[in-house]
């Protein structure tokens, strides 16, 4: 139907030019949202090419999830569209940051086959903010150490290395930090915390006021990787001066003397410090924090030990 130089549509035309269903166009109408340009003899509403180019750009912000009433105020100019779009993409950002969490949660729980209770649980973990995320940890550091006259730069690193997840983490940084916040609430991980605490108490009233030994830590690690590289057995006798520099080197680094009872003290503070569970908080948190984990210990540890006790 045409009016002097202007075309005008029914709403069964604007739904073959537009794709979108009759009813959705008449509930856009009744809404106020597409008024008609005008109305035939029989009183049916008529729309002209301005109600087209509304119509396209009503359908294209419905698509982008942007509601009825925030429409309307964009077509009575009341806000403008870039206002609008950024209003929504930080609206978005909450709902993906929520939905990544809730996909993070479904996986553990589906991985691990996990009950209805710790179904609450994991989901409650996720939805910690950074202040709570933080306060939990500090909390494990304070039940295990705060009694305890135990290394203070270890403690120290310990309350500095805490898990921050980034505005967008990763499903695996996500989680990670589901899997961090449930491990320092296992009676068996506190343990064995409290375990290192308790021996490093004792060293230091033994006398023993060294901090971290960084450079302690790589000679060993190089030096026994390279045992195993070379396919050396902790049991052998090819293993004996390998297992005398190592002690060397913890001499030096604590002001000890190489005996019988000293070695007997290495191979206990290995034992208490080669625990699964505290390697596994380091790479954890590394993962929540985007780092590289560090390497595993594990092997190092297992063949310093058996060397120690077989031909130390």
């Amino acid at each position: 139907m045409t009016t002097g130089d202007n075309t005008l549509f029914s709403i069964g035309d604007l739904a073959e030019r537009t794709g979108l269903a009759v009813r959705t166009i008449r509930f856009y109408s009744d809404r106020g949202v597409l008024p008609p340009t005008d109305r035939s003899p029989s009183g049916y509403r008529r729309y002209d090419l301005d109600s087209l180019a509304r119509l396209e750009l009503v359908r294209t912000l419905r698509e982008l999830g942007i509601d009825l009433p925030t429409i309307q105020q964009v077509l009575e100019r009341e806000r403008t569209v870039p206002e609008v779009a950024a209003a929504h993409a930080e609206a978005l950002d909450v709902q993906i940051q929520g939905l990544r969490i809730r996909r993070a949660v479904l996986r553990m729980v589906a991985r691990r086959g996990s009950r209805p209770e710790e179904l609450q649980l994991v989901h409650r973990l996720a939805e910690l903010s950074d202040l709570e995320r933080r306060r939990l940890i500090m909390d494990f550091i304070d039940e295990a150490f705060g009694d305890l006259d135990a290394n203070p730069e270890l403690v120290d690193l310990l309350r500095s290395a805490m898990p921050e997840l980034p505005a967008e983490p990763t499903p695996e940084q996500l989680e990670g930090w589901l899997e961090l916040a449930e491990l320092v609430g296992e009676p068996d991980f506190k343990a064995a915390v409290r375990r290192a605490a308790e021996h490093q108490a004792q060293e230091r009233a033994a006398g023993d006021r060294t901090g971290l030994h960084h450079d302690l830590t790589v000679f060993v690690r190089r030096t026994v990787e390279q045992a195993i590289a070379d396919c050396v057995d902790p049991t052998s006798d090819a293993a004996k001066p390998i297992l005398d520099a190592l002690i060397t080197q913890y001499c030096e680094t604590f002001g000890e003397a190489d005996r019988a009872e000293y070695r007997a003290r290495v191979a206990r503070r290995l034992e208490v410090g080669s625990d699964a569970l505290l390697e596994r908080y380091w790479h954890l948190l590394a993962v929540v924090n985007g780092n590289e984990p560090p390497p595993s210990l594990a092997p190092v540890f297992t063949w310093f030990l058996t060397a120690l006790r077989v031909t130390g």
